[in-house]
């Protein structure tokens, strides 16, 4: 057999098809969806709440909602309020300054600050962008109390200039940042990705058993009916989804040695994971067959990046947005930083996965509904219009 002979054969070309289209995939997806990052930080959302009754909250306040590099400043809010909303990931950053500020720096004492609040479970290029933005801006606070500018702060409050020249020395020291964090990750980046890992583990693995259990499907065509084959898959795939997410489980509690109470809550999710995405992955492939994986192929790598786990929704292009509010990976990985990092209820996020789950379900009991023809039907003849001829006979 010549050379020429086997490149041309089907799974030669196949591999090199799969190659070239991988790379178009990959590329095509990663390095648009990757240039929002840092461009699209200015879409994030934070709160500046001013407590204090003076002037010089005030003047920080409107300097901070001028300089700050978002598009989306909230300045009405409550702290308690953005501290409610940035649990849920809803603000990125809230600046508080406290009702004593003014009087803080007037009178020099240390314990005047103004306080950066962050939280970490979520996406990990909100909270590094965050920390270099709150350092900017400690760094800019602190160049503004220097002693030319509390001597024209205090000049305003019509203070005499020898005694503001006295007092702006001890301006220079009053002004503090504090960096406040909620829910602090573990140190290590196998915990940063964890929800991401977690995630994809069952995704990637439901989307190959799809799949296969779909081939199984179609081959046993006409030796059962279609309801009792579609069980069978569901069956087999939650068999495959209980012992995947038992593995997966203990593996995270091997390496990241997370909380023991946590247990049971991965491994329910890590299952559900599963069954979710194995019903998403499956609708191309009862549909198309095995072609179906070549449509599964960018969308689970527009996922990657549509999760959550890297960047949050405020920054993310409007073709990956649009995704995650689909996607099963977005909900899963949301509902892991809930769970294993945050303080809220991952429920609003386990009950949307439910909701794509039932309906991508739904969506394969249609195809195979009205798509799938039963294979004796497809040669002419049911099986009891054959037993019909035997008996004539």
């Amino acid at each position: 057999m010549k050379y020429t002979h086997f490149i041309k054969s089907k799974g030669a070309i196949g591999a090199i098809f799969m190659g070239i289209l991988y790379a178009v995939f990959m590329l095509g997806i990663f390095l648009p969806g990757y240039s929002a990052i840092p461009g699209n930080v200015d879409q994030l959302k934070v709160a500046i709440v001013n407590d204090d009754a003076g002037e010089v909250g005030a003047t920080i306040a409107d300097q901070l909602t001028e300089k700050l590099p978002f598009k989306d400043i909230e300045t009405d809010m409550t702290n308690e309020q953005a501290l409610d909303d940035l649990e849920k990931n809803d603000l990125a950053l809230v600046v508080h300054i406290p009702d004593n500020f003014s009087e803080n720096v007037q009178s020099g004492e240390a314990s005047s600050s103004i306080d950066f609040t962050m939280n970490e479970a979520g996406a990990t290029t909100v909270s590094s962008t965050m920390r270099s933005v709150v350092g900017q801006i400690n760094n800019q606070l602190s160049a503004q109390f220097s002693q030319q500018t509390a001597e024209g702060v205090l000049m305003n409050f019509n203070v005499p200039e020898d005694q503001a020249a006295a007092l702006s020395d001890k301006i220079e020291t009053a002004y503090q940042g504090n960096i406040v964090t909620i829910n602090e990750m573990p140190d290590g980046m196998n915990n940063n990705m964890l929800p991401m890992f977690l995630t994809m583990a069952g995704y990637v693995g439901a989307m190959i058993g799809a799949m296969q259990l779909v081939g199984a499907f179609k081959a046993s065509q006409g030796k059962a009916s279609k309801t009792r084959l579609f069980l069978y898959v569901q069956l087999t795939a939650l068999i495959i989804a209980v012992a995947a997410a038992f593995v997966a489980t203990g593996i995270v509690y091997l390496v990241n040695d997370p909380s023991g109470d946590l247990f049971f809550g991965m491994l329910g999710q890590q299952i559900l994971n599963y069954m979710v995405c194995f019903n998403f992955a499956a609708i191309f492939i009862f549909l198309l067959g095995q072609a179906g994986m070549i449509l599964n192929l960018p969308i689970l790598l527009m996922q990657t990046l549509a999760n959550g786990a890297t960047m949050s929704r405020d920054m993310m292009y409007a073709p990956y947005e649009w995704m995650s509010h689909i996607s099963p990976m977005y909900y899963s990985v949301q509902a892991y930083f809930a769970n294993l990092f945050g303080s809220t209820s991952p429920s609003p996020f386990i009950w949307s996965m439910v909701a794509v789950g039932a309906a991508a379900m739904l969506i394969n009991i249609i195809i195979i509904a009205f798509v799938h023809k039963p294979k004796a039907a497809e040669g002419g003849n049911s099986s009891e219009e054959t037993e019909a001829i035997k008996v004539t006979v």
